[in-house]
């Protein structure tokens, strides 16, 4: 599932859904605004609760490249770079799971959300690897396309069984290459990711038995 959206934006500091928390110098750098991603203003809400069921979020898998907390920028295809003046507030697949155990508590859809079991094993099981949380600049270097992917899949604790599954894929173009711009692309790109991604659950929880 991908869709393309286009950004015109006035370059700003103040973006929604991702708060600048400080600037914190790397040891030996210059300080760095911080930003995280939250969990959509308007997700999608529970008609009843799954009962006592335990619903516990992995960290998305990720390679090297992404298991960071710097802001990825490509220049090219092949070239990884990340933004000089500001950084996650975690690294980025810890991130997205905060964001996610943020959202899916709010659903009221579960008895318990949490990033591990309360007892040994939990119920059910969101297992993901983000594979794109990247921005890559147009060749005319007048914008950048913030890509997001996620590929889910809904396990049952108890056998490992895989109950459903769903790749969500998003893409933002900005017409500016400056922090602020990118960082609200990378904003709009993970919110329709996470408001997909719940809303599926939320429809797949009805249709699983646990």
């Amino acid at each position: 599932m991908q869709r393309l959206v286009f950004l015109v934006l006035s370059v700003t500091l103040a973006l929604p859904g991702c708060s600048a928390i400080g600037a914190l110098g790397r040891a030996g750098g210059p300080p760095q605004d911080v930003f995280e991603i939250r969990a959509p203003a308007d997700l999608p809400v529970a008609r009843s609760r799954a009962g006592d069921v335990d619903f516990i979020i992995a960290v998305p898998a990720a390679s090297g490249a992404l298991d960071t907390d710097g802001i990825m920028v490509r220049p090219g295809a092949n070239q990884v770079q990340y933004l000089p003046d500001a950084r996650w507030s975690e690294n980025a697949p810890v991130m997205v799971q905060s964001a996610l155990v943020e959202g899916f508590e709010r659903t009221g859809a579960f008895g318990f959300v949490g990033r591990r079991p309360l007892a040994g094993s939990g119920d059910l099981a969101l297992v993901s690897s983000l594979t794109d949380f990247n921005a890559e600049i147009l060749p005319d270097r007048q914008g950048a396309v913030i890509r997001m992917t996620l590929m889910a899949r809904l396990v049952r604790e108890d056998d490992a069984a895989v109950l459903a599954s769903r790749r969500f894929s998003e893409e933002t173009v900005v017409t500016d290459t400056r922090d602020a711009a990118i960082l609200a692309g990378y904003v709009s790109a993970a919110e329709r990711v996470l408001f997909d991604l719940t809303a599926w659950v939320l429809s797949a929880r009805n249709i699983t038995t646990f």
